[in-house]
C-alpha cells in the first residue's frame, strides 16, 4: 500500500486518470487497483496531500473515456473472436446471451459494474461485443463514473476529516470494500449452482 501512495504522489492527477483508464478500458488492466487507488487517494485529499476535485475529475474522466475505449475493442474485435463454431470458451451463442442479458439489465450492468472488482473492466468489452446501442451505454457509463469516481474518492475523504491516522488502517479498508463487492457475486454463482439444470 505504501507503494500505491507513493505512485498516487508521484504521478498525481494523471497517474489516477491513466490507471482508472487502463481499469475500465483494457482487458489486460484487471489486476490494477481501482477500488484502493479511490480510497487511497481520497484519504491523501483528506490529508492535504492532493486536492479532492481534482482526484474526482481524473477518477470520473478516466472512467469514461476507459469504458469508451473498452467498448469499441468489444464491438471491433468481438464478433471475429466469437465467429469460430469449433472454439470452446468463444461460441457465437455467447453474443446471442449478452445481447439478451445487456438488453434485460444494462442500466445495472453497466452502472453497477463499477463497484465491483474485475466485472468493471469485462463489463464494457462486453456491451461493445453485444452491440448495446452506444447512446444507452453512454448515458449509464457517464451516470456509472460519476457515482463511483465521486462518490468512493468522497467517502474517503470525509471519514479520513473525521477519523485521525485513518490511512494507518487502509489496508483493513480496502480488504473489507472488496470482500462486500465480491459477495454479491459469489452469491449469483452458488445460487445459479443450486438451480435444477
Amino acid at each position: 500500500m505504501e507503494s500505491l501512495i507513493h505512485t498516487i504522489l508521484a504521478f498525481s492527477y494523471i497517474g489516477i486518470f491513466l490507471i482508472v483508464f487502463a481499469e475500465t478500458g483494457l482487458l489486460a488492466g484487471f489486476f490494477l487497483p481501482g477500488d484502493s487507488l479511490l480510497i487511497a487517494a481520497g484519504l491523501l485529499a483528506a490529508g492535504g496531500q492532493l486536492n479532492l476535485w481534482g482526484v474526482m475529475a481524473a477518477v470520473v474522466a478516466g472512467g469514461i473515456l476507459g469504458c469508451i475505449s473498452g467498448y469499441f475493442i468489444g464491438q471491433r474485435f468481438g464478433p471475429a473472436i466469437f465467429r469460430n463454431q469449433n472454439s470452446r470458451f468463444f461460441k457465437p451463442q455467447y453474443v446471442t446471451q449478452a445481447q439478451a442479458f445487456f438488453k434485460q439489465y444494462g442500466l445495472q450492468a453497466v452502472i453497477l459494474a463499477r463497484f465491483v472488482p474485475i466485472v468493471r473492466t469485462l463489463v464494457p468489452t462486453l456491451a461493445g461485443i453485444s452491440r448495446m446501442p452506444l447512446g444507452i451505454f453512454t448515458l449509464y457509463n457517464v451516470v456509472g463514473a460519476a457515482l463511483w469516481g465521486i462518490g468512493l474518492p468522497a467517502l474517503a475523504y470525509s471519514f479520513g476529516r473525521l477519523i485521525p491516522n485513518l490511512d494507518q488502517y487502509i489496508l483493513l479498508i480496502v480488504g473489507v470494500i472488496l470482500v462486500l463487492s465480491v459477495l454479491p457475486i459469489v452469491f449469483k454463482v452458488l445460487q445459479s449452482r443450486r438451480r435444477p439444470v
